[in-house]
């Protein structure tokens, strides 16, 4: 029998890298009963890191979805990387989830990667809880990871929980057990099961005092959430439980407050409690507005889609995974039923397509025993059958079309050359590049068939070493690699306006069009080109003339710049007028004198290269600090603060992606293996003079 859907939750983990996140999944699993035996990351036996590729590396790099049971609700869990070169598996999931626990290390607190992934969660506006782990380890802090969200991040947490203790167990006072503030008790977790049964007590005298503020300052969010409580205060009587967990709950769907838990997922402390709390404060499906899209016929039209079964069915198509036996699809269903052996529509490339089987997801897998008849409104499933649909597109009942908004990705920042070592290779090469390319939004490759290389494109240096890896071992091919190039962009610098002419004599006739258009910089050098019809109303300009000179301005912005041929960004436009002939003037030549007044002003506006910057956060004992910012400056860095957590020194400084290849190596050198590092894109600046020299073609 199916679940009632609000007893259904869609969650996802999200955090920075190494913040525990697939160990909490893992933890979970474990305490749900979903499975029998905790797996580690360290030791590669974890559920949903099933890849090899993250058993060796120990870290997540595709995300992974679980189903579970906890309280009687339906937990669909997705876990998801945290770094920064795979952020694409986590913009997909919150797209399609309800809401989501972003994990926090009490150690190294709020780091850059979390601020990114805070931001994704905002905005596809999802409903969070937080959860900060590694309570038990050395320099643990809940305090100061508490009062790190409201600024940094901008949030409102409110503390549900405090840790009893803090550090290891050789320490003063180590982490023992969780307080939880809403029923006032002491909740410890039995090591002899693994964590697994929990015992419930009174709270110790010594955490008393410090309890009993904290729940002061919980209950003063509850008041100005709930007139009811806050009428409740004013009497002097005491607010029910059910009152606050539903105050909570109300203010959390509403995304003005996060309530915090905390814990160590390693040794299962205050994974159950974690776990009631998605249940109590994260939304059901029913708890989300209803889904917009527009109308594929009349896309002025705007569409709405409840989460019901009587709606007409509609789901959205958030992940392709390459199979031999047909591609699975995971969908986010949103209103409506699906069932096995259907046919539905897929607006997005305007054709229909076949539903052949439905399957419960099981990690990266589709569940051996999870085949299913039919699903409903707020499921995550695994389709097989489709063939034309693409990661973001929808797919819908064929007689009720909608059309959803669907996923943007960040661009390439990084390529790399590649090519077969033999002919032989080269057409398994492109097949595989193709599979990799549907199954991965973030990775591009273009072949260039005059110097027999093939460009691959992805988010950053680990990015590519995975497809590097894939293809020689996964796929057993023999491939060459050249060294990785960054991915300029290309702008100007001035404005310029222009006329472009097309004055020749083609066989017996005389071609003549002429176009006038003014290139200008917009204030955000990363944003697209604008192309604009400013040719006054009452002009001589024939429309066929004037929509190709539009058409031709339209395809020379979509290639590339003055220099070196990278992509334009950060200008504007404006056609402005053109002067025809009743001999001789007709789409070609107006097509020729569009592209030439384009080639004009760029050339007039001062092309400039822009280079991509990254922003990095280095954690450094303070004893290196020194070294670390002497070899950014060399890198051309800017350091933006230094602040001290803990033990250890954080620099945070912006730097040209170009100056950055093996900087992870560099620090850990620096350091002696005591740094870290992470870095995420931070838009575009100019280049300096002796690159853009280079790229020139003059």
């Amino acid at each position: 029998m199916s679940t009632a859907i609000e007893r259904i939750r869609n969650i996802g983990i999200i955090a920075h890298i190494d913040a525990g996140k697939t160990t909490v999944t893992e933890r979970m699993l474990y305490v749900s009963g979903a499975k029998h035996r905790v797996g580690r990351v360290d030791f590669g036996t974890t559920e949903t890191d099933d890849d090899p590729e993250e058993q060796e590396r120990g870290i997540t790099i595709f995300s992974a979805c679980v189903k579970f049971r906890w309280q009687d609700n339906d937990i669909n869990l997705i876990d998801t990387p945290g770094h920064v070169d795979f952020t694409a598996e986590v913009e997909r999931c919150l797209r399609v989830l309800d809401g989501a626990v972003v994990v926090f290390s009490a150690r190294e607190g709020v780091e850059a990667q979390s601020e990114t992934v805070w931001l994704q969660a905002d905005r596809y506006q999802v409903p969070r809880v937080v959860f900060i782990n590694k309570m038990d380890r050395e320099g643990a802090n809940f305090y100061d990871v508490f009062n790190d969200i409201g600024p940094r991040l901008g949030g409102r947490p409110v503390a549900v929980q405090l840790p009893g203790g803090a550090g290891p167990t050789h320490t003063s006072d180590p982490f023992a057990g969780v307080i939880d503030l809403v029923d006032m008790k002491w909740i410890e977790f039995d090591p002899a099961s693994d964590g697994k049964v929990v015992n419930v007590l009174e709270i110790p005298e010594r955490y008393l005092d410090d309890a009993l503020l904290w729940r002061e300052q919980m209950l003063e969010a509850v008041y100005e959430l709930s007139e009811e409580a806050a009428g409740l205060a004013l009497e002097d009587q005491p607010v029910p439980r059910e009152l606050i967990i539903a105050t909570l709950r109300k203010g959390t769907l509403s995304r003005e407050i996060q309530p915090v838990f905390c814990g160590s997922a390693l040794h299962g402390l205050g994974v159950q409690p974690l776990l009631t709390g998605v249940n109590n404060y994260l939304p059901c499906p029913l708890d989300r507005p209803p889904v917009q899209g527009v109308d594929p016929s009349h896309r002025d039209r705007v569409l709405t889609r409840s989460p019901e079964d009587a709606s007409p069915f509609c789901a959205l198509v958030f992940k392709i995974l390459p199979a031999k036996t047909g591609d699975n699809y995971w969908i986010r269903v949103y209103s409506g039923t699906l069932s096995q052996n259907s046919r539905v529509a897929c607006p997005n490339r305007d054709t229909k397509e076949n539903v052949a089987q439905l399957w419960q997801i099981h990690a990266s897998k589709k569940d051996r025993d999870g085949q299913i008849d039919t699903v409903r409104a707020g499921d995550i499933c695994c389709v097989i059958g489709p063939r034309a649909a693409i990661t973001g597109d929808t797919i819908c009942d064929t007689r009720e079309p909608i059309e959803l908004p669907s996923i943007k990705f960040a661009e390439t920042v990084l390529s790399m050359a590649i090519e077969p070592e033999s002919t032989a290779d080269r057409k398994k090469l492109n097949e595989t590049l193709e599979m990799i390319k549907r199954q991965d939004p973030t990775f591009r490759a273009v072949e260039n068939e005059e110097l027999g290389q093939t460009l691959i494109s992805g988010m950053g240096e680990l990015h590519l070493e995975v497809i590097q890896h894939r293809l020689t071992r996964d796929f057993g091919l023999k491939v060459k690699f050249y060294k990785p190039r960054v991915n300029y962009h290309e702008t100007i610098d001035a404005s310029a306006e222009v006329i472009g002419q097309c004055n020749r004599q083609m066989g017996s006739q005389q071609m003549f069009g002429r176009v006038r258009i003014r290139a200008s910089k917009l204030d955000d050098a990363a944003a697209p080109v604008q192309v604009l019809d400013r040719v006054p109303v009452d002009a001589q300009f024939p429309p066929a003339l004037r929509a190709a000179a539009l058409q031709e301005l339209t395809q020379r912005a979509e290639g590339g710049g003055a220099l070196a041929g990278f992509p334009l960004t950060g200008l504007r436009i404006e056609l402005l007028g053109g002067e025809a002939q009743e001999e001789g003037s007709d789409e070609i030549a107006f097509r020729i004198a569009a592209g030439d007044a384009f080639d004009k002003a760029l050339e007039q506006a001062t092309p400039v290269l822009l280079e991509p910057v990254m922003r990095l956060e280095v954690s450094t004992p303070e004893a290196y600090m020194g070294e670390i910012v002497g070899d950014l400056q060399q890198r051309r860095g800017m350091i933006a603060k230094t602040e001290t957590r803990g033990a250890m020194t954080v620099i945070t400084a912006h730097a040209p992606l170009k100056e950055l290849f093996g900087y992870s190596s560099a620090v850990r050198s620096l350091s002696q293996g005591r740094a870290s590092t992470s870095m995420e894109p931070s838009g575009y600046q100019p280049a300096p003079r002796e690159d853009a020299a280079a790229f020139s073609y003059s």
